[in-house]
Formats: structure tokens, sequence, C-alpha cells
């Protein structure tokens, strides 16, 4: 498939760079040109993935990506020299799916784009419907439920990217890396209690619905889904 990445950043050298570096790996990139309307140009050009710088003319990247979000749920990398923990925060909160603070590494940023776009149109993505099925218990990502037998319950945002994760890797194990990783690139940021509880809220979410599904700690590795039947 043919991926088509958008790049608003206003630095000409950084968004040369870079485009000519995804280029050689097969995306097709165009870059926003006019920075008063991004979103016009996000419709019209309608990619796969958009790389976002935080300052820009205008408005900043947060308005835009709040913008961007209410119209499509196209992954969104944040690129920043701005690193305070609020920035990452706050680009989350307005949709941002990864932040990558500036200078960076050319091949990172490449693994990055390829990861969520494997994970959001690729062999990990989610049916049609959004919805992923394991045992008696179904995730839908686009409503953020959980149900079984009839039962729905509904999920925050860091639970619901843990379980889809979890379900994904079923029958095998979840890491604890990469569990971080979902709910916060910078595993510094995110405590360890963290996951832990993200985890007893998930426990309690299957038990709400009536699942036969449980999360497993495999001690020293990470997590993964079994059923009562066989698990006790």
């Amino acid at each position: 498939m043919d991926y088509k990445i958008m790049m608003v950043e206003d630095d000409a050298d950084i968004a040369e760079l870079l485009s000519s570096h995804l280029q050689k790996f097969g995306f097709s990139v165009c870059r926003c040109k006019n920075f008063s309307n991004v979103l016009l140009e996000f419709e019209e050009a309608s990619p796969h993935l958009v790389l976002l710088d935080i300052n820009l003319p205008a408005y900043d990247g947060f308005y835009w990506c709040g913008k961007m979000r209410a119209k499509s749920p196209c992954p969104i990398i944040f690129l920043s020299s701005r690193n305070a923990d609020s920035d990452q925060v706050y680009a989350m909160m307005n949709g941002g799916d990864d932040f990558v603070t500036k200078p960076f590494s050319l091949d990172v940023i490449t693994v990055k784009i390829t990861a969520l776009l494997r994970r959001t149109y690729g062999e990990y993505a989610a049916s049609a419907s959004g919805e992923l099925h394991c045992g008696d218990c179904t995730f839908s990502q686009n409503r953020l439920t959980i149900s079984c037998n009839g039962q729905e319950v509904e999920l925050s945002k860091t639970e619901a990217g843990v379980l889809r994760l979890i379900f994904e890797k079923h029958p095998g194990v979840a890491s604890r890396e990469e569990l971080l990783n979902e709910i916060w690139d910078d595993e510094t940021f995110v405590e360890e209690n963290t996951l832990n509880v993200t985890i007893s809220r998930i426990r309690r979410r299957l038990e709400q619905v009536g699942s036969r599904l449980i999360l497993k700690s495999i001690r020293g590795v990470g997590y993964r889904i079994g059923e009562m039947d066989y698990e006790h």
C-alpha cells in the first residue's frame, strides 16, 4: 500500500530532509504550504498520517490537531523542539498519537511512522467495524467499549489502548515495555504504577460485563489474555 504522509512543518530545512528520507522508504509525502488553513490542505490531501509541528504561524499545532481529529481518525505524530511534560500531555489531550522531540533520529521517526501505520491500516488494524474479538468478549475501537453477552461498559482512552494491544497479541504476551509505550512514548514519564492501575481497571471492566476472560500476569514479562476455565 502506498501511504501518504502529510508534513506540517514550517522549518524548510527539516521538512526537506525528512521528506527526502521518507520518500526513500516508499512513502508519498505532501508538505503543507498554507499554514493559515492547515485543515483545508489536510482535507484535500486525505493523508494516512500527519507529522505536525507545534510552533507554527497563525495557529499552533495543538489547535490544528484538534481540528483534524474532529474530522478524521488519521494518526498524528507531533514533532517539536518543545519537550516539557505539559506539552506532551497537551498534545495527547488534543488527539495526538505520538510525540517526538527534535532533534530526532531519522531512523527512529521512520520506525515510529511504520509501526503506527501498521497498527492503523495494516496487519494489526481492527476490522472495518473497528472491532476486535477475543473469547466471549468484543472490543470496539471506535466506541471505546467492551461487551459480552449483551452487557457493555465504556473504557477510558488509556484502558482501551492497553486492552487493544493485549487483544492483538493474543495468544501471545504483551510485554510491559510495549504496554508502557502504548500509554506513553516516553517511559520515564509513566510510573510503573500507572500500568498496574490500568490493568486492575480493565480486569474490573471484564468482570462488569460477565466475561470469562482474565488478564494473566506473566512474571517479569507482561500480560496475556486467558480464560477462567483454563487459567484457574
